[in-house]
């Protein structure tokens, strides 16, 4: 929706004027030819800028009357834009990193006191990736990316998506697996061969310049990134990921797993049901400080603990970890019995 309120009144007004005096072409003078003003929107208020405007007056110079805008002008916000650098690192941070809808970014800015539209919103978070996409595509002379790549000799890419929430659009990251650097982000309504080609080709551009050799491409195997890499980086070998293929591998394993510990759970089902005898037993015998009651609710919360953990599959199964978990609790137990024979189990041990 449309933004229905007026920005309000700028709160300060800031002089900012350039740190050159002087033309970087012909050395000579930039005289102040006017002053431009402009209001920015930033978290701590609005901002109305005066910037100072200089231009070169000697005749024959390449920058003779092109204007000279202030360097501490690109600081506070993008040329042309109304909001601020920081208002977009916001928004870029609750959208990828806390998962946030553009409803609910729109949401937190207004509880800031920003007058935003909700559609400005969704055109913020396009203004981060693609200020995320020029920075990790800097690949010129003197960039840190440039010198690790050039180091190494080579790189192998990893390509994947991640999509932030279902029916979103889906951000796609090209990575470099020698060094973890990643190259190129970029969010895509789709994830066909075309769109996937045309990252790939960008990608392989940038890195020819340095000159970098792609040495090998890594995937989950999805059809449309397999073809997308035979079409724009022909020649380069295409291997699925090891995490996919052992996850593949392991899947009649994981299923095994996966049923055992559902034969598990009928085992050690009725926790609650022993909760609610505690509770109504304190609640009969008045304060609680019964150490036998204490003893029995660390067992429950124990059991609860193991039958919500589902572990790390393939390389750990939630179902041998129950087990285990559960085999630990029954050796307790049965201490706890041998410790006190002639009063069963009222009381834990001091190792337990």
């Amino acid at each position: 929706m449309a933004r229905r309120r007026r920005r309000p009144p700028a709160q300060q007004v800031k002089e900012v004027t350039p740190v050159r005096t002087r033309c970087v072409i012909c050395g000579g003078p930039l005289w102040v030819a006017y002053h431009s003003r402009r209001t920015v929107t930033t978290l701590e208020g609005v901002v109305r800028l005066r910037l100072q405007v200089r231009r070169c007056v000697r005749r024959g110079c390449a920058q003779y009357h092109r204007p000279y805008r202030p360097e501490e002008e690109l600081g506070w916000a993008l040329p042309h834009g109304e909001f601020g650098l920081d208002v977009i690192a916001l928004v870029g941070t609750l959208r990828f990193r806390e998962h946030r809808s553009v409803p609910e970014i729109h949401q937190e800015l207004e509880r800031r006191g920003l007058v935003v539209a909700e559609r400005t919103v969704t055109h913020l978070v396009h203004r981060y990736e693609e200020l995320v996409a020029v920075r990790l595509t800097d690949l010129g002379v003197g960039s840190p990316l440039r010198a690790i790549l050039v180091t190494q000799g080579r790189v192998i890419l990893a390509i994947d998506g991640l999509q932030p929430d279902v029916g979103h659009e889906v951000l796609w990251v090209v990575r470099d697996c020698l060094s973890g650097e990643i190259l190129l982000a970029r969010s895509l309504l789709s994830g066909r061969e075309t769109e996937l080609a045309t990252l790939l080709h960008e990608v392989h551009t940038a890195l020819a310049a340095i000159p970098v050799p792609i040495a090998a491409a890594i995937s989950d195997g999805q059809h449309s990134i397999r073809k997308a890499v035979a079409s724009a980086l022909p020649g380069v070998p295409h291997q699925l990921c090891h995490f996919h293929y052992l996850r593949e591998a392991a899947l009649p394993v994981y299923e095994a797993d996966r049923h055992a510990k559902k034969e598990l759970k009928k085992e050690v089902r009725g926790v609650r049901p022993l909760e609610r005898a505690l509770e109504a037993r304190e609640a009969a015998a008045g304060p609680p400080g019964d150490p036998t009651a204490t003893a029995v609710r660390g067992y429950c919360l124990a059991v609860r603990s193991a039958l919500t953990d589902d572990g790390r599959p393939p390389l750990a199964a939630s179902g041998l970890q129950l087990r285990d978990r559960l085999t630990a609790i029954h050796a307790s137990i049965a201490r706890v019995q041998a410790a006190w024979p002639q009063r069963g189990t009222t009381r834990p041990s001091r190792a337990n």
